[in-house]
């Protein structure tokens, strides 16, 4: 049985985010998400002109004529939604929590996946994988995707850290071929070998697939309200720290903090060519994604 309250916020996601992909994304996503790899479809006589590359040697060597291969574009594509379920994504002090706005957000590109004809998988992940759902289309298994999401919130997993290393591997792993991986997460990875891990299986799943950035951010992820002394807990260690917000000098060392983590995260995307679009909780979803598809597109057209 899905509890009310869940079953309430699952419409309310199914009913904005499948008008919005039908009404404002579903040209721009099927032309800038087209199938992206070839299947091969038949051999036939060579034909002056025809790309010596495609040569079907073996073929030819059987019949005595030469003998190239055809090809034809995968339209159907698989995406995958990689979402962050840690205990960080918890936090929210705007319009939502971090791990709502993925879920809504999760819903808007799944929904304009399955209106693109391609099917939709999920990985679900906070320091392990916490749950895999298959590659699949229709309506109905985009609800699945986003009610794994949207119940993961306030909910214990088994873990509550950040390592999306194993997420990106299990990712690898599980598509053979080449998909469009959307990563939905806050990104916060810890220093040292756990960041050269991330970098590292990053790099590798990018080789392989299409790997979008979601960041999703909260305003006081970057910076603190003069609220005097107050305990702060560390949403993934449990940890509690005494804190003077009202002190300048502790508020300027957070947001330098801060911003010193998010800017390794953006390099890091820059490095390895991955595309990053930057979501608020205090904000609109729709516009950061609307923009990221038609940066695509120019990209796209300018064969870039």
């Amino acid at each position: 049985m899905i509890p009310k309250d869940l079953l309430k916020a699952l419409r309310q996601i199914e009913i904005v985010t499948s008008r919005l992909a039908t009404n404002m994304l579903a040209g721009t996503y099927t032309s800038v998400f087209r199938g992206q790899g070839i299947v091969f479809r038949e051999v036939r006589p060579y034909q002056p002109g025809d790309d010596v590359r495609q040569i079907d040697w073996n073929v030819s060597a059987r019949t005595g004529e030469t003998y190239v291969k055809l090809f034809t574009e995968e339209r159907e594509m698989t995406v995958m939604l990689v979402v962050d379920v840690s205990a960080s994504t918890h936090f929210g002090t705007a319009k939502a929590t971090k791990g709502r706005v993925a879920a809504e957000v999760g819903a808007l590109l799944a929904f304009s996946a399955i209106r693109g004809g391609d099917r939709v998988g999920l990985v679900m992940a906070s320091d392990r994988v916490e749950r895999i759902v298959p590659p699949r289309k229709g309506e109905k298994h985009v609800l699945r995707v986003t009610r794994e999401v949207l119940g993961s919130q306030g909910v214990e997993h088994e873990g509550r850290g950040t390592d999306l290393a194993q997420a990106l591997e299990t990712l690898t792993r599980l598509s053979k071929r080449r998909s469009v991986a959307f990563v939905l997460s806050d990104f916060f990875t810890d220093e040292g070998d756990a960041r050269v891990r991330f970098e590292r299986t990053l790099a590798l799943a990018s080789a392989k697939h299409d790997v979008i950035a979601v960041e999703i951010v909260d305003p006081r992820d970057d910076e603190l309200p003069d609220l005097g002394l107050a305990t702060l807990e560390d949403f993934e260690t449990g940890e509690e720290h005494l804190v003077d917000t009202s002190s300048p000098r502790v508020r300027a060392a957070f947001a330098h903090a801060a911003k010193r983590r998010r800017e390794a995260t953006r390099s890091t995307f820059r490095r390895l060519g991955i595309d990053h679009v930057l979501v608020r909780t205090d904000g609109s979803y729709v516009v950061p994604i609307r923009d990221l598809f038609a940066r695509r597109a120019r990209r796209a057209r300018s064969g870039r």
